[in-house]
């Protein structure tokens, strides 16, 4: 179960994303081909559950093996769980021959995507993933093998990591990193923990969470104000193991402090995690009892499952047309949150006037050709002013319900143009002839 208590205050900057692009590839190695939108706690694998899922946008379900069948009827993806799963089965003759055995059965079936391993482990537990990850790897190299991680709010023993151990992490870290109210061992700490998990588990996607919407503050001082940092440390590590990331958004009130965000903050969850790069996204509770105040309780779904549904109809849209870019840049306006750069001064797209926008550049070979803004703001629409010196005569927006790009506004004679945004929105556009 992901619930976490620390207390940390860091800024942290500086961070790009290499590539990141579910299929295999040449070598047999899987790639990540479509944006992933899933959800932890899975429905039953039921003809009515996983209708039910496919209606509302999503594309990967999990399921034991008996449902793979069911997961393909319905078009979508799933993750496998099983009892077997786990690194101790390696060592167990008979165990290890009944693993062998399930993939031998499962590697070929049209619906499977990933194998789902565990949630939240501690640095002491990669040696034993990193074999389990090799085993699967070696015997269906096609599909992944599902780990998700801590956050940064994790405290050191669930991390694994020490203080003083942490310290290897300063290599490459990013010299423009100011710590708030402390030292920064916090981000040197979780540097490192990234890196054993990339170096000794050798994952083909970073997982993680973040909860920040709480009942006392958006956010707090000890926890929820790192989900910027968060975002961009995750983006950091993958940029440098040159991964796809996947952030897990709270949509459940599992601990006692949390509030249920609504449509407003469920989209700027989605949009803040598309502008740093993200190529996936879960929703932390779909199924479970009426304590958890997830997605469906007791079988049956919540008002929030329709604008949740909503969101998805819209991420499948922006999904394939981010597939296609390099995410080169993730940037915010004043006053920077904790862990956000501010926009550099050479950026080809500025925004002036003021306001609290979040700016993602993207494009190819660390060229920008496309940008994506994000109103900061969940509670109010706002009004972006762009500067754009991106070479090209045209500016195109992504259409969220066709998922083509339409003719936006010219430019001005100064390159600028004014973007609306609703509450916690975001909108992509490209720049060409």
């Amino acid at each position: 179960m992901k619930t976490h208590r620390a207390s940390f205050t860091f800024l942290l900057a500086s961070l790009f994303l290499g590539a990141l692009v579910t299929t295999s590839e040449a070598a047999g190695r899987w790639k990540q081909k479509d944006f992933i939108i899933t959800f932890w706690c899975p429905p039953p694998a039921t003809d009515e559950a996983l209708a039910a899922v496919a209606a509302e946008g999503f594309n990967l379900t999990w399921t034991p093996e008996e449902g793979l069948d069911v997961a393909a009827r319905h078009g979508l993806r799933a993750m496998l769980t099983s009892n077997l799963l786990v690194p101790e089965t390696l060592d167990d003759p008979a165990l290890r021959a009944k693993l062998e055995a399930l993939i031998l059965r499962v590697k070929k079936h049209p619906a499977l995507e990933a194998y789902h391993i565990t949630d939240e482990p501690g640095a002491g537990a990669f040696p034993g993933l990193g074999r389990l990850v090799a085993f699967l790897r070696e015997r269906d190299p096609g599909h992944f093998a599902y780990i998700n991680l801590f956050p940064t709010y994790a405290n050191e023993e669930q991390l694994g990591v020490s203080a003083d151990s942490a310290e290897r992490a300063r290599v490459g870290y990013p010299q423009n990193f100011s710590g708030v109210g402390t030292d920064d061992k916090t981000v040197l700490r979780y540097r490192e923990h990234l890196k054993k998990f990339v170096e000794i588990v050798q994952p083909d996607l970073i997982s993680y969470d973040h909860y920040h919407f709480l009942k006392k503050s958006d956010g707090s001082p000890k926890d929820g104000e790192q989900y910027f940092l968060n975002l961009a440390l995750i983006r950091l590590a993958a940029q440098e193991a040159n991964k796809p990331f996947l952030n897990i958004i709270q949509a459940n009130t599992i601990e006692k402090s949390w509030r249920l965000p609504d449509a407003d903050e469920l989209r700027w969850l989605v949009f803040t995690t598309l502008a740093y790069g993200g190529r996936g996204l879960s929703y932390f509770t779909y199924w479970g009892p009426a304590s958890y105040n997830g997605l469906y309780q007791e079988g049956k779904p919540t008002p929030l499952v329709r604008e949740v549904a909503s969101l998805n109809q819209e991420i499948a849209q922006f999904g394939p047309a981010l597939m296609k870019l390099e995410s080169v840049g993730a940037y915010q306006t004043v006053p920077l949150p904790i862990g956000a750069e501010a926009i550099p001064a050479n950026s080809p797209v500025q925004v002036i006037g003021g306001g609290e926008f979040v700016l993602g550049l993207f494009g190819k070979s660390a060229k920008p050709s496309a940008f994506m803004i994000v109103n900061r703001n969940y509670r109010q629409e706002a009004e972006a002013v762009v500067s754009v010196s991106i070479p090209g005569r045209s500016l195109k927006e992504l259409n969220r319900r066709t998922g083509k790009w339409t003719a936006f506004q010219a430019f001005d004679k100064n390159r600028a143009v004014k973007i609306k945004l609703a509450p916690g929105d975001g909108r992509l556009f490209s720049v060409g002839k």
